[in-house]
Protein backbone atom coordinates (compact mmCIF):
# COMPACT_ATOMS: atom_id res chain seq x y z
CA UNK A 1 0.00 0.00 0.00
CA UNK A 2 1.29 3.47 -0.91
CA UNK A 3 2.45 5.69 1.93
CA UNK A 4 -0.13 8.37 2.69
CA UNK A 5 1.43 11.82 2.84
CA UNK A 6 -0.35 15.01 3.78
CA UNK A 7 1.07 17.98 1.86
CA UNK A 8 0.62 21.52 3.16
CA UNK A 9 -0.41 23.35 -0.02
CA UNK A 10 -0.29 27.10 0.46
CA UNK A 11 -1.23 27.91 -3.11
CA UNK A 12 2.35 28.83 -4.01
CA UNK A 13 4.77 27.24 -6.45
CA UNK A 14 6.91 25.50 -3.82
CA UNK A 15 4.19 23.43 -2.17
CA UNK A 16 2.68 22.72 -5.60
CA UNK A 17 5.90 21.10 -6.80
CA UNK A 18 6.39 19.30 -3.46
CA UNK A 19 2.98 17.67 -3.95
CA UNK A 20 3.82 16.77 -7.54
CA UNK A 21 7.13 15.14 -6.62
CA UNK A 22 5.51 12.96 -3.96
CA UNK A 23 2.66 12.03 -6.30
CA UNK A 24 5.20 11.03 -8.97
CA UNK A 25 7.00 8.96 -6.33
CA UNK A 26 3.84 6.92 -5.87
CA UNK A 27 2.68 8.31 -2.54
CA UNK A 28 -1.01 8.63 -1.68
CA UNK A 29 -1.00 12.44 -1.52
CA UNK A 30 -3.63 14.54 0.21
CA UNK A 31 -3.31 18.30 -0.25
CA UNK A 32 -4.42 20.50 2.63
CA UNK A 33 -4.67 24.28 2.53
CA UNK A 34 -4.84 26.13 5.83
CA UNK A 35 -7.47 28.79 6.40
CA UNK A 36 -5.76 31.09 8.89
CA UNK A 37 -7.29 34.51 8.44
CA UNK A 38 -10.80 35.21 9.63
CA UNK A 39 -12.85 38.36 9.38
CA UNK A 40 -11.33 39.77 12.56
CA UNK A 41 -7.80 39.55 11.15
CA UNK A 42 -8.92 41.10 7.88
CA UNK A 43 -10.57 43.97 9.70
CA UNK A 44 -7.55 44.63 11.89
CA UNK A 45 -5.11 44.45 8.99
CA UNK A 46 -7.15 46.86 6.89
CA UNK A 47 -6.09 44.91 3.80
CA UNK A 48 -8.29 44.03 0.85
CA UNK A 49 -5.96 41.14 0.01
CA UNK A 50 -5.98 39.53 3.45
CA UNK A 51 -9.02 37.36 2.86
CA UNK A 52 -8.48 36.61 -0.82
CA UNK A 53 -9.47 33.09 -1.80
CA UNK A 54 -6.91 33.03 -4.60
CA UNK A 55 -4.39 30.90 -2.70
CA UNK A 56 -6.99 28.25 -1.94
CA UNK A 57 -8.21 28.28 -5.53
CA UNK A 58 -4.64 27.94 -6.83
CA UNK A 59 -3.93 25.00 -4.51
CA UNK A 60 -7.19 23.33 -5.52
CA UNK A 61 -6.37 23.79 -9.22
CA UNK A 62 -2.97 22.14 -8.76
CA UNK A 63 -4.52 19.25 -6.84
CA UNK A 64 -7.09 18.75 -9.58
CA UNK A 65 -4.39 18.73 -12.24
CA UNK A 66 -2.46 16.08 -10.29
CA UNK A 67 -5.58 14.07 -9.55
CA UNK A 68 -5.12 14.16 -5.78
CA UNK A 69 -7.57 14.95 -3.01
CA UNK A 70 -7.64 18.45 -1.55
CA UNK A 71 -9.12 19.85 1.67
CA UNK A 72 -9.23 23.16 3.52
CA UNK A 73 -8.45 23.08 7.24
CA UNK A 74 -9.73 25.98 9.35
CA UNK A 75 -7.26 27.03 12.06
CA UNK A 76 -8.18 30.68 12.53
CA UNK A 77 -8.55 30.56 16.31
CA UNK A 78 -5.27 28.81 17.08
CA UNK A 79 -3.44 30.98 14.53
CA UNK A 80 -4.68 34.12 16.23
CA UNK A 81 -3.66 32.83 19.65
CA UNK A 82 -0.29 31.25 18.87
CA UNK A 83 1.01 33.42 16.03
CA UNK A 84 -0.72 36.80 15.93
CA UNK A 85 -0.96 36.96 19.73
CA UNK A 86 2.74 36.13 20.04
CA UNK A 87 3.58 38.72 17.36
CA UNK A 88 1.73 41.53 19.13
CA UNK A 89 2.79 40.60 22.67
CA UNK A 90 6.45 40.46 21.63
CA UNK A 91 6.38 43.99 20.26
CA UNK A 92 4.56 45.16 23.39
CA UNK A 93 7.49 43.79 25.39
CA UNK A 94 10.12 45.50 23.27
CA UNK A 95 11.11 42.30 21.47
CA UNK A 96 11.27 41.60 17.74
CA UNK A 97 9.29 38.42 16.99
CA UNK A 98 9.69 35.89 14.21
CA UNK A 99 6.13 34.80 13.34
CA UNK A 100 7.37 32.28 10.73
CA UNK A 101 9.05 30.25 13.47
CA UNK A 102 5.95 30.43 15.66
CA UNK A 103 3.77 29.32 12.74
CA UNK A 104 6.08 26.38 12.00
CA UNK A 105 6.18 25.32 15.66
CA UNK A 106 2.47 25.48 16.39
CA UNK A 107 0.58 25.43 13.10
CA UNK A 108 2.39 23.68 10.24
CA UNK A 109 4.27 21.12 12.32
CA UNK A 110 1.92 21.08 15.29
CA UNK A 111 -1.73 21.26 14.33
CA UNK A 112 -1.10 19.88 10.84
CA UNK A 113 0.78 16.81 12.08
CA UNK A 114 -2.10 16.15 14.48
CA UNK A 115 -4.50 16.43 11.53
CA UNK A 116 -2.34 14.02 9.55
CA UNK A 117 -2.74 11.53 12.40
CA UNK A 118 -6.51 11.87 12.22
CA UNK A 119 -6.43 11.15 8.48
CA UNK A 120 -4.09 8.19 8.80
CA UNK A 121 -1.18 9.94 7.05
CA UNK A 122 2.24 8.79 8.18
CA UNK A 123 4.06 11.87 6.92
CA UNK A 124 3.65 15.61 6.49
CA UNK A 125 5.40 17.33 3.57
CA UNK A 126 5.92 21.05 2.98
CA UNK A 127 7.58 23.27 0.41
CA UNK A 128 10.34 24.40 2.77
CA UNK A 129 13.87 24.54 1.41
CA UNK A 130 15.77 22.34 3.86
CA UNK A 131 17.14 18.79 4.00
CA UNK A 132 16.80 15.93 6.46
CA UNK A 133 19.01 12.89 6.84
CA UNK A 134 20.60 10.72 9.51
CA UNK A 135 24.12 10.83 10.85
CA UNK A 136 26.02 7.82 9.55
CA UNK A 137 27.71 7.18 12.89
CA UNK A 138 25.01 7.88 15.46
CA UNK A 139 21.87 7.35 13.41
CA UNK A 140 20.52 10.64 14.79
CA UNK A 141 18.25 12.80 12.67
CA UNK A 142 19.95 15.84 11.14
CA UNK A 143 18.41 19.06 9.83
CA UNK A 144 20.61 20.53 7.11
CA UNK A 145 20.70 23.60 4.91
CA UNK A 146 19.04 23.43 1.51
CA UNK A 147 21.08 23.02 -1.66
CA UNK A 148 19.93 26.49 -2.77
CA UNK A 149 21.67 28.78 -0.27
CA UNK A 150 19.58 31.76 -1.35
CA UNK A 151 16.35 29.97 -0.45
CA UNK A 152 17.53 27.98 2.57
CA UNK A 153 14.90 28.00 5.35
CA UNK A 154 16.66 25.88 7.97
CA UNK A 155 16.86 28.93 10.26
CA UNK A 156 13.07 29.07 10.75
CA UNK A 157 12.92 25.32 11.41
CA UNK A 158 15.46 25.23 14.25
CA UNK A 159 12.85 24.94 17.01
CA UNK A 160 11.17 21.80 15.72
CA UNK A 161 11.53 18.80 17.97
CA UNK A 162 13.06 15.55 16.76
CA UNK A 163 9.71 13.75 16.90
CA UNK A 164 8.21 16.41 14.62
CA UNK A 165 11.09 16.25 12.15
CA UNK A 166 10.85 12.45 12.08
CA UNK A 167 7.38 12.82 10.54
CA UNK A 168 8.36 15.41 7.93
CA UNK A 169 9.52 15.42 4.33
CA UNK A 170 11.08 18.37 2.50
CA UNK A 171 11.00 17.36 -1.19
CA UNK A 172 12.58 20.62 -2.39
CA UNK A 173 15.68 20.54 -0.20
CA UNK A 174 17.92 19.37 -3.02
CA UNK A 175 16.51 21.71 -5.69
CA UNK A 176 17.13 25.30 -6.70
CA UNK A 177 14.28 27.78 -6.95
CA UNK A 178 14.79 28.03 -10.72
CA UNK A 179 14.46 24.26 -11.02
CA UNK A 180 11.26 24.32 -8.96
CA UNK A 181 9.70 26.98 -11.18
CA UNK A 182 10.83 25.05 -14.26
CA UNK A 183 9.16 21.89 -12.95
CA UNK A 184 5.95 23.82 -12.26
CA UNK A 185 5.93 25.22 -15.81
CA UNK A 186 6.51 21.77 -17.28
CA UNK A 187 3.55 20.47 -15.29
CA UNK A 188 1.35 23.36 -16.43
CA UNK A 189 0.73 24.70 -12.92
CA UNK A 190 -0.89 28.12 -12.66
CA UNK A 191 1.39 28.77 -9.68
CA UNK A 192 4.62 28.48 -11.72
CA UNK A 193 5.37 32.20 -11.85
CA UNK A 194 3.48 33.26 -8.74
CA UNK A 195 5.55 35.62 -6.54
CA UNK A 196 6.81 34.34 -3.20
CA UNK A 197 4.83 35.41 -0.15
CA UNK A 198 6.23 38.02 2.22
CA UNK A 199 7.49 37.08 5.68
CA UNK A 200 4.62 38.50 7.76
CA UNK A 201 1.86 36.94 5.70
CA UNK A 202 -1.01 38.30 7.79
CA UNK A 203 0.10 41.92 7.25
CA UNK A 204 -0.77 41.93 3.59
CA UNK A 205 -0.54 45.72 3.09
CA UNK A 206 3.00 45.74 4.57
CA UNK A 207 1.89 48.30 7.18
CA UNK A 208 3.20 46.46 10.24
CA UNK A 209 2.88 49.45 12.55
CA UNK A 210 -0.68 50.13 11.48
CA UNK A 211 -1.56 46.49 12.09
CA UNK A 212 -0.01 46.59 15.58
CA UNK A 213 -1.75 49.82 16.54
CA UNK A 214 -5.11 48.43 15.49
CA UNK A 215 -4.44 45.30 17.52
CA UNK A 216 -3.65 47.26 20.71
CA UNK A 217 -6.39 49.80 20.00
CA UNK A 218 -4.10 52.83 20.36
CA UNK A 219 -2.84 51.90 23.83
CA UNK A 220 0.55 53.60 23.47
CA UNK A 221 2.39 56.39 25.27
CA UNK A 222 4.65 59.02 23.70
CA UNK A 223 8.15 59.24 25.17
CA UNK A 224 11.68 60.48 24.58
CA UNK A 225 14.27 59.40 22.04
CA UNK A 226 17.70 59.59 23.67
CA UNK A 227 21.32 58.71 22.96
CA UNK A 228 23.46 56.38 25.07
CA UNK A 229 24.35 59.26 27.38
CA UNK A 230 20.66 59.97 28.02
CA UNK A 231 20.56 63.21 26.03
CA UNK A 232 17.12 63.84 24.55
CA UNK A 233 17.15 64.00 20.74
CA UNK A 234 13.45 63.87 19.99
CA UNK A 235 10.22 62.06 20.80
CA UNK A 236 8.45 58.88 19.75
CA UNK A 237 4.69 58.39 19.65
CA UNK A 238 4.87 54.87 21.07
CA UNK A 239 7.48 52.10 21.15
CA UNK A 240 5.32 49.53 19.36
CA UNK A 241 6.93 48.22 16.19
CA UNK A 242 10.49 49.47 16.65
CA UNK A 243 13.34 46.99 16.28
CA UNK A 244 17.07 47.00 16.97
CA UNK A 245 19.03 48.36 14.00
CA UNK A 246 16.08 50.30 12.57
CA UNK A 247 17.01 53.56 10.84
CA UNK A 248 13.83 54.64 9.07
CA UNK A 249 10.89 56.26 10.82
CA UNK A 250 12.75 57.89 13.70
CA UNK A 251 11.81 61.44 12.72
CA UNK A 252 15.19 62.83 13.75
CA UNK A 253 17.33 65.43 11.99
CA UNK A 254 20.68 64.75 13.62
CA UNK A 255 22.97 65.33 10.66
CA UNK A 256 24.27 61.73 10.84
CA UNK A 257 22.45 58.43 10.39
CA UNK A 258 21.07 57.12 13.68
CA UNK A 259 19.85 53.62 14.48
CA UNK A 260 17.76 52.06 17.22
CA UNK A 261 20.15 50.64 19.83
CA UNK A 262 17.71 49.75 22.59
CA UNK A 263 13.98 49.64 23.23
CA UNK A 264 13.62 50.59 26.89
CA UNK A 265 10.07 49.44 27.53
CA UNK A 266 10.03 50.04 31.33
CA UNK A 267 11.37 53.57 30.84
CA UNK A 268 9.34 54.16 27.65
CA UNK A 269 12.53 55.38 25.95
CA UNK A 270 13.96 54.72 22.51
CA UNK A 271 17.76 54.71 22.63
CA UNK A 272 19.54 55.55 19.36
CA UNK A 273 23.12 55.92 18.19
CA UNK A 274 25.57 55.57 15.36
CA UNK A 275 25.90 52.39 13.29
CA UNK A 276 29.10 51.32 15.02
CA UNK A 277 27.26 51.36 18.34
CA UNK A 278 25.15 48.42 17.12
CA UNK A 279 28.14 46.06 17.27
CA UNK A 280 28.03 43.38 19.95
CA UNK A 281 30.56 40.70 20.90
CA UNK A 282 28.16 38.33 22.63
CA UNK A 283 24.55 37.38 23.27
CA UNK A 284 22.60 35.37 25.81
CA UNK A 285 20.31 32.74 24.28
CA UNK A 286 17.60 30.92 26.24
CA UNK A 287 14.85 28.41 25.48
CA UNK A 288 17.30 26.10 23.72
CA UNK A 289 16.32 23.31 21.35
CA UNK A 290 18.87 20.69 20.25
CA UNK A 291 18.22 18.65 17.11
CA UNK A 292 19.05 14.99 16.77
CA UNK A 293 21.51 14.83 19.68
CA UNK A 294 20.87 11.87 22.01
CA UNK A 295 22.96 13.55 24.73
CA UNK A 296 20.98 16.79 24.58
CA UNK A 297 21.55 20.10 26.32
CA UNK A 298 25.01 21.48 26.93
CA UNK A 299 26.66 18.04 27.06
CA UNK A 300 27.49 18.51 23.40
CA UNK A 301 30.11 21.08 24.52
CA UNK A 302 31.99 18.75 26.85
CA UNK A 303 34.73 17.84 24.38
CA UNK A 304 36.01 21.42 24.27
CA UNK A 305 36.92 21.46 27.97
CA UNK A 306 35.23 23.70 30.54
CA UNK A 307 31.95 23.18 28.74
CA UNK A 308 33.01 25.23 25.70
CA UNK A 309 31.87 24.49 22.15
CA UNK A 310 32.20 26.03 18.69
CA UNK A 311 29.58 26.79 16.03
CA UNK A 312 28.61 29.19 13.30
CA UNK A 313 25.69 31.30 14.47
CA UNK A 314 22.93 33.08 12.55
CA UNK A 315 21.10 35.84 14.45
CA UNK A 316 18.42 36.48 11.80
CA UNK A 317 17.29 34.66 8.68
CA UNK A 318 19.40 36.65 6.19
CA UNK A 319 22.45 36.94 8.46
CA UNK A 320 25.73 35.41 7.28
CA UNK A 321 26.68 32.79 9.92
CA UNK A 322 29.44 34.04 12.22
CA UNK A 323 32.00 31.92 14.05
CA UNK A 324 31.47 31.84 17.80
CA UNK A 325 32.32 30.12 21.04
CA UNK A 326 29.45 28.85 23.17
CA UNK A 327 29.52 28.55 26.95
CA UNK A 328 26.68 27.00 29.00
CA UNK A 329 25.12 29.27 31.61
CA UNK A 330 23.67 28.38 34.97
CA UNK A 331 20.13 29.26 33.87
CA UNK A 332 20.09 26.61 31.15
CA UNK A 333 20.91 29.07 28.38
CA UNK A 334 24.18 29.68 26.58
CA UNK A 335 26.52 32.59 26.13
CA UNK A 336 27.51 33.02 22.48
CA UNK A 337 30.80 34.90 22.11
CA UNK A 338 31.50 35.95 18.52
CA UNK A 339 34.95 35.86 16.97
CA UNK A 340 34.13 39.24 15.39
CA UNK A 341 31.54 41.77 16.63
CA UNK A 342 28.11 41.41 15.01
CA UNK A 343 25.65 44.19 14.22
CA UNK A 344 22.10 44.48 15.54
CA UNK A 345 21.85 41.55 17.94
CA UNK A 346 18.10 41.66 18.49
CA UNK A 347 16.24 40.25 21.54
CA UNK A 348 13.28 38.17 20.42
CA UNK A 349 15.01 36.83 17.34
CA UNK A 350 16.55 33.36 17.15
CA UNK A 351 20.21 32.47 17.41
CA UNK A 352 20.62 29.32 15.32
CA UNK A 353 23.76 27.21 15.61
CA UNK A 354 25.35 25.41 12.65
CA UNK A 355 28.15 22.91 12.19
CA UNK A 356 28.84 23.31 8.47
CA UNK A 357 25.46 22.78 6.81
CA UNK A 358 23.97 20.94 9.79
CA UNK A 359 21.69 22.70 12.26
CA UNK A 360 22.79 21.85 15.79
CA UNK A 361 19.88 23.71 17.34
CA UNK A 362 19.37 27.17 18.72
CA UNK A 363 17.58 29.42 21.14
CA UNK A 364 15.97 32.81 21.55
CA UNK A 365 18.07 35.92 22.03
CA UNK A 366 17.23 37.07 25.56
CA UNK A 367 19.92 39.76 25.90
CA UNK A 368 22.33 41.39 23.46
CA UNK A 369 25.28 40.71 25.78
CA UNK A 370 26.24 38.04 28.31
CA UNK A 371 29.18 39.85 29.89
CA UNK A 372 29.66 38.62 33.45
CA UNK A 373 27.35 35.63 32.92
CA UNK A 374 29.84 32.79 32.32
CA UNK A 375 28.84 29.49 33.86
CA UNK A 376 30.38 28.66 37.21
CA UNK A 377 32.72 26.04 35.74
CA UNK A 378 34.11 28.55 33.21
CA UNK A 379 34.79 31.73 35.16
CA UNK A 380 38.32 31.84 33.87
CA UNK A 381 37.32 31.37 30.24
Amino acid sequence: MAERVLVAMSGGVDSSVAAALLHEEGCDVLGVTLQLWGKDVCASSGSRLCCSVRDTMDARAVAKRLGIAHEVLELETVFRQRVIGYFVDSYRSGLTPNPCIACNDHIKFGELIAYADRLGASRLATGHYARLDRDAETGSLRLRRALDANKDQSYVLFNLKSDQLARVRFPLGGMTKDAVRGAARALGFRTADKPDSQDVCFVRDRDKNGFLRREVNGAERPGPIVDRAGRRLGAHQGLLGFTIGQREGLGLAAGVPLYVLEIDTPGNRLVVGRREELLRRSLHASGLNWIGDPRGGTERFAEGGCGIGRAEVKIRSRHVPAGATMVPLGDGGICVRFDEPQSAVTPGQAAVLYDGDTVLGGGWIARESCDGQDGPQCRAA
